[in-house]
């Protein structure tokens, strides 16, 4: 269940065509305020979809039936690229549990690479909602070794997954290994990656843009 919020023009795509921008890049303080407003309107479209319960409101005036949330998900993140977008989420899902791991590519010298996890903090996660975030859903690899570590020996009743941007390639590769009934919401979609497993036409690497650059392991 594919989720595509600029398929139609949104402020979402407003944001996602300046990440991409080359001329914009170099500021970072936006680079990330993008991430993050991408991570607010996600989560508020999210919203819609979860269950509510009535909760009487005591005003100066009266009481109020108000309709709010049953209950707050659970926010995971995938460090160091993730954390602008989990910042999003977490000014809206204001009460919300949080976990965060490290999964990233760990480069061999002829040019292929594995994914390699060396950290993992995470709350209770049995018949909750999970939902985890990451700029960028490449080759899908990432993603799901981070979603199958996390959910080893736990049961989350249900699982969102949420991008700026996603490959064509990565979404099939979710489907494949965490099946279909898992909602993907990407800010856009792209067709096609690169010889080095990138995002064409992409936007480049978003933890060098929204930190600095970094040393090859």
């Amino acid at each position: 269940m594919v989720y595509h919020l600029s398929e139609k023009h949104s402020l979402i795509s407003n944001w996602i065509s300046e990440l991409r921008d080359v001329s914009v890049q170099n500021d970072r303080m936006r680079f990330r305020r993008n991430l993050e407003r991408i991570g607010e309107a996600t989560a508020y479209e999210m919203s819609k979809q979860m269950t509510s319960t009535i909760r009487p409101t005591t005003t100066p005036l009266g009481i109020h039936n108000s309709k709010v949330l049953a209950e707050q998900p659970v926010l995971a993140t995938i460090l160091r690229a993730g954390l602008p977008l989990h910042q999003g989420f977490l000014n809206y899902f204001d009460k919300a549990d949080n976990a965060f791991i490290s999964a990233y590519r760990k480069h061999h010298a002829d040019g292929s690479f594995e994914i390699s996890i060396e950290y993992l903090s995470c709350p209770d996660l049995n018949n909750r909602i999970l939902i985890v975030s990451d700029p960028m859903l490449a080759t899908g690899a990432s993603l799901v070794q981070t979603i199958q570590s996390i959910t080893k020996n736990q049961t989350p009743k249900e699982i969102h997954i949420a991008v700026a941007i996603a490959s064509k390639k990565g979404i099939e590769t979710v489907e494949n290994a965490l099946g279909k009934n898992i909602p993907i919401w990407c800010g856009d979609i792209d067709d096609t990656l690169n010889d080095h497993s990138y995002i064409i036409p992409g936007l480049g690497d978003a933890g060098d843009l929204a930190f600095g650059t970094k040393m090859q392991s």
